[in-house]
């Protein structure tokens, strides 16, 4: 996750580098049901709404908890499927809470209403994500429910109106990068804590719908929107978080706004993001399924490292006999193409490498996903 506000305090209020601090573990982002009531188009996980056979039973979650504790993971995203769908959500979190993990409730948002809100609100989650894809008819079209949008929306505000921090999660394809204006219009309207920019990843469905991926000047036009916009907060005095995930060029395309916005902080800044070092999937961010198979990320679906029930995920996720763990976890990553000659490497460390497996079947070629042009990444 890159943390755009982060970086704009940092322009407005620069802080001495200092010593890097890393997370004892890594956030889990843990899908606890496959199941889930809609189908959308660039689902990673391939959900519908029925029943998958063999997920981990509230026993088992509660002894992976457990063994997460002792390995110091710190984060905790419940997510699906659609979590709200699991009858033992709430026990699963009020435990995890009581655990002392920061947790994360990840949902369509649809299924937040009256009849559940206060039960959300008395676990307390430390952040509640609802994804939109457009303002209705295209969150209705990407989400394949009508009225999807309006519940979603609602769900929103409910959480809202009772103190929980709320936040809206974007995916921009080609099909829906006009409604991302209006997005954020929207989330500072209703007083939305956060905003997270997902680029779309080749994984699941998107990995079927790679020909909607929003070419690369539409993803510079967004980034400079959601630049410019996150700086007009921070000059207004407002305190929404903006941040982006899936590609970690993102890091140095700030950089260049830096340099022609205030020069006079690029190299401090510079230092700031090389600190930050980019991708860390594998690293500090781990996935686990439904069934208990532990993942490099959530969109490393189809590469699975180990599974909860045969050995903790302690164990598998310090092993690195598995290429693709070892490859992750070297430093500096062996990356080849574009990324391995870019000047800018210590900033992104290869970026995304799920998207170069996917298409060139090489972990280790260059992102495709890289919206940097060669003069920017030094290449003549």
């Amino acid at each position: 996750m890159f943390r755009i506000s982060q970086y704009m305090e940092e322009i407005s209020h620069p802080t001495p580098l200092g010593p890097k601090r890393n997370p004892p573990g890594p956030v889990v982002i843990w899908n606890l049901i496959r199941r889930c009531n809609l189908t959308c188009k660039h689902c990673y996980s391939i959900s519908a709404d029925k029943d998958f056979p063999g997920e981990l039973s509230t026993a088992e979650i509660y002894g992976v908890m457990d063994d997460l504790k002792r390995h110091q993971v710190p984060v905790l995203i419940l997510s699906g499927g659609e979590p709200l769908l699991r009858p033992d959500i709430f026990d699963i979190a009020k435990r995890a809470k009581s655990m002392g993990f920061y947790v994360g409730l990840s949902s369509n948002g649809t299924l937040i209403t009256e009849a559940n809100i206060d039960r959300i609100a008395e676990i307390d989650f430390n952040y509640v994500g609802v994804s939109l894809d457009g303002i209705r008819e295209t969150h209705d079209k990407f989400r394949r429910m009508a009225g999807a949008y309006e519940k979603s929306l609602h769900g929103i505000r409910l959480c809202r109106d009772l103190g929980l921090k709320v936040g809206v999660r974007f995916t921009m394809t080609q099909d829906n990068a006009h409604d991302l204006p209006g997005l954020l219009r929207l989330v500072e309207d209703e007083g939305i804590d956060r905003f997270y920019f997902s680029h779309l990843n080749y994984a699941g469905r998107g990995n079927k719908n790679r020909k909607d991926d929003a070419h690369h000047q539409m993803t510079r036009w967004a980034m400079d929107m959601l630049f410019d916009t996150c700086w007009d907060d921070q000059q207004r005095g407002l305190r929404r978080e903006f941040t982006t995930g899936n590609n970690d060029a993102d890091g140095v395309y700030l950089l260049y706004w830096v340099r022609k916005n205030f020069p006079h902080l690029e190299d401090h800044i510079r230092a700031k993001l090389v600190q930050w070092g980019g991708n860390s999937s594998g690293v500090n961010v781990a996935n686990i399924d439904n069934l208990g198979n532990v993942h490099p990320d959530t969109m490393w679906w189809h590469h699975t490292l180990g599974n909860v029930r045969e050995r903790p995920f302690s164990q598998i996720w310090t092993d690195v006999s598995d290429p693709i763990m070892a490859g992750l976890k070297a430093k500096p990553r062996k990356v080849g193409g574009r990324c391995g000659a870019c000047r800018h490497f210590d900033i992104c460390d290869g970026n995304t490498r799920v998207r170069a497996q996917q298409l060139t079947g090489d972990p280790w070629a260059e992102d495709p996903g890289c919206y940097l042009t060669d003069e920017e990444i030094g290449i003549r």
